[in-house]
């Protein structure tokens, strides 16, 4: 077992979890995955919730680096920046994965 007197890893990678831990940023993160990017006018139509709420979710992973994003004149395209959430969301969403 690990010294837990020294818990700055086990705070960043929790606070990494928690960053996505929300349906709608789970699936956002996972229709990234698939699709590579997207902007949010794309997403909306997927989700079929407000475009507020969705770049509440944007803004939340972007400042926790689990999403970047490049602009396109007026449009910004998202995709995700962090492998340890790629390989977190595989992990949940694998048919062989547990529950």
């Amino acid at each position: 077992m690990r010294n837990l007197n020294d818990m700055t890893e086990y705070i960043e990678k929790a606070e990494l979890l928690k960053t996505v831990a929300h349906p709608v940023r789970l699936c956002i993160v996972q229709g990234l995955m698939e699709q590579g990017e997207c902007n949010v006018n794309h997403m909306q139509s997927c989700l079929h919730i407000p475009q507020s709420t969705i770049s509440q979710h944007l803004a939340k992973m972007r400042s926790g680096g689990v999403l970047k994003c490049r602009r396109e004149g007026v449009e910004v395209y998202y995709q995700v920046a962090n492998e340890v959430i790629c390989q977190v969301v595989r992990a949940l969403f694998s048919k062989s994965g547990g529950a």
